[in-house]
């Protein structure tokens, strides 16, 4: 089986949001590392540092660390597609094993599309999750990630 093939067999997660922002600034904040690292990661584990290299083929790395126990998560991939600013498509592992083992190689495709009023809707797919225990993690992982962005967006002082 293919790398694309095991990917396409294991559980996927899909996301919808509507951000109150403009296409744009939500692209900047999936861009700029130094955005990035204000709202990535679950509340109960925030990005600490954020590093992107972004070009296809171009690495990105971030390290989610948890406020009570200091404990570190890191995390990486490469970008596959960049088509500003509209998609990003990119490989997602987790450098260590947690949740349910040793970690996958998963992919992971952010669209966003400009609303009539403004605002922008993403659709956010994970794929090639490695069991329905990690579908349920990362499903809380990611959701409490968008309301840090919600968040973010909402703060934004650079409109």
């Amino acid at each position: 089986m293919s790398h694309v093939e095991a990917i396409a067999t294991r559980p996927s997660l899909h996301l919808q949001r509507v951000f109150d922002a403009p296409r744009a600034l939500v692209w900047k904040a999936w861009t700029t590392p130094e955005t990035v690292v204000l709202w990535l990661g679950p509340v109960e584990w925030p990005a600490v540092s954020v590093s992107q290299d972004l070009r296809v083929g171009g690495a990105w790395r971030a390290c989610l660390r948890s406020p009570e126990t200091g404990q570190d998560l890191w995390q990486g991939g490469v970008y596959r597609e960049i088509v500003p600013p509209e998609r990003l498509v990119f490989t997602f592992k987790w450098d260590e094993s947690h949740e349910d083992g040793p970690p996958v190689d998963t992919l992971v495709t952010v669209e966003f599309a400009e609303l009539p009023d403004g605002r922008t809707r993403m659709d956010f797919t994970h794929e090639g999750l490695k069991s329905e225990q990690s579908l349920a993690g990362h499903r809380h992982g990611w959701t409490s990630t968008f309301e840090r962005l919600v968040a973010f967006l909402a703060d934004d002082g650079d409109r």
